[in-house]
């Protein structure tokens, strides 16, 4: 057999399987010390040891079988398999809203690499419709791909092109906006655009999955019906968050776009709303609202963009015993504005204080946001927050703290912007107030006024009281 037929083989994987004449994309049975396996020889990663076949099994999964416990092999059949979805042209309906559907990258357009074993952004806005026809059943869909890069490669060079995108789609008619995007900082890019695009007419979508689509429990399909249905059907005129809403397929969750956060890293159901209650739930036919006030969808085509961020801003995870040196780091590289994520009601040690002082007196803008991610920043409380307030720092009431640095850079852009147009530099004094005056204005609920009764709820497993509820949503 030629050596296509064992991509990605070498060493005792590669004799393995030339001795028993299995073809990678072979069905196979694979004899073992450890049991009976059955399905399709993969391609290997060519960054992996030697000692190990791959194969995916008849439920999807991909499993990794030791060679050493392998007693025998046989193929019991051969097809080449192709993981590219092919693009279909979208069908249009009469009557159906007209959704923009803008991708990015990540794991909701992904496919699996079989030469390093990695998920890739690969599958394009059109190769997605061909993986979910139920669309055309909701809306007629256009699509475009703007990047094609993992969320961590996500910066505010992507959040300005991002807003300007979406301005002139709004502009040019659009019903509503899905923004495929990576899972791990969309709720960055859902601040973000939330701060650019202001007073939107329509709906704007981000949606992410979890699980790859070539996974069996893969929640791309679903979270996209979903941000579908919202851009084009729902009354929420704002940039929202679209994820799964407990771990089955029941519904997803509308989070407002300032208030969500990942928070576990591979469950289905990991955005949660922080602080407060998700703004609705959605189905495949209708959306149902859980808070009443909320920005409602217009049919005027104004739209205000702000896309503005000053690249120095940074944000510091306070840990005891800190040093002045990790924030004086900061300022000797020339940053200008710093998020400290503090503990308890926003607190640090007094090791910092040279430090904040000289951040003070260069100018920089300091925010204090909290560790706990629940809760109000208080710094009137104790003699530290007050002695820290001193010195220049800021609460920033309930924000979240990677809100608070995508506000901060936002504001700092903001004002960069004020001095290019106006022709003039503001004094250290005059930036100070500016950026304080729209970090601390709320643009839409990135700070409240206060926390709903429930809108702190955190369960802990092996209480009677929350097993016994618990099992009424575990499928």
């Amino acid at each position: 057999m030629a050596n296509d037929f064992f991509q990605g083989y070498k060493g005792r994987s590669l004799n393995i399987l030339k001795k028993y004449n299995v073809r990678v994309w072979g069905q196979a049975e694979v004899y073992t010390t450890r049991g009976t396996f059955m399905g399709t020889i993969l391609p290997r990663s060519e960054n992996d040891d030697d000692l190990h076949i791959v194969m995916k099994i008849i439920t999807g999964y991909n499993i990794g079988i030791d060679i050493l416990t392998i007693t025998d092999m046989k193929e019991t059949g051969y097809k080449k398999a192709n993981y590219k979805i092919p693009e279909k042209e979208f069908p249009f309906t009469d009557g159906q809203p007209s959704v923009k559907l803008i991708g990015t990258g990540g794991t909701i357009a992904s496919r699996l690499d079989y030469r390093t074993g990695a998920v890739i952004p690969a599958f394009s806005p059109g190769e997605l419709y061909g993986a979910v026809p139920e669309l055309a059943d909701i809306c007629n869909l256009t699509t475009e791909k703007v990047f094609a890069v993992f969320s961590e490669n996500m910066g505010p060079d992507q959040y300005k092109q991002l807003a300007i995108s979406i301005g002139k789609e709004i502009e040019n008619g659009i019903d509503g906006i899905v923004i495929g995007h990576g899972t791990d900082t969309l709720h960055h890019t859902a601040a973000a655009l939330s701060f650019m695009i202001q007073d939107s007419p329509i709906p704007i979508v981000l949606v992410g999955s979890q699980r790859s689509s070539d996974r069996p429990s893969s929640d791309a399909a679903l979270n996209l019906i979903h941000a579908a249905y919202t851009a084009g059907h729902s009354d929420i005129a704002e940039v929202m968050v679209c994820m799964f809403g407990p771990t089955s397929d029941e519904y997803g969750f509308l989070h407002r776009g300032t208030r969500v956060r990942k928070m576990h890293s591979s469950y289905r159901s990991t955005f949660r709303t922080i602080g407060d209650t998700p703004l609705a739930t959605v189905k495949r036919t209708g959306v149902t609202m859980i808070k009443q006030e909320y920005k409602h969808r217009r049919k005027d085509r104004n739209v205000k963009i702000v896309p503005y961020f000053s690249e120095k801003v940074s944000m510091v995870y306070y840990y005891p015993h800190m040093q002045a040196d990790v924030i004086d780091s900061l300022i000797d590289n020339g940053y200008e504005g710093i998020i400290i994520v503090g503990t308890g009601l926003g607190h640090v040690n007094k090791e910092l204080y040279p430090a904040l002082e000289r951040a003070k007196e260069k100018g920089v803008h300091v925010y204090m946001t909290l560790q706990t991610i629940w809760g109000y920043v208080h710094m009137f409380v104790y003699d530290t927050g007050r002695d820290m307030m001193a010195k220049g720092v800021v609460p920033a009431g309930n924000m979240l703290p990677e809100v608070g640095f995508i506000k901060l850079g936002w504001a700092m852009g903001i004002v960069e912007e004020e001095e290019r147009v106006q022709g003039k530099k503001f004094s250290k004094e005059e930036k100070i107030d500016k950026v304080k005056d729209i970090m601390l204005t709320p643009i839409n609920d990135e700070i409240t006024e206060r926390e709903p009764y429930n809108g702190y709820l955190v369960y802990q497993g092996g209480v009677p009281e929350v097993e016994e509820f618990v099992r009424k949503f575990r499928k």
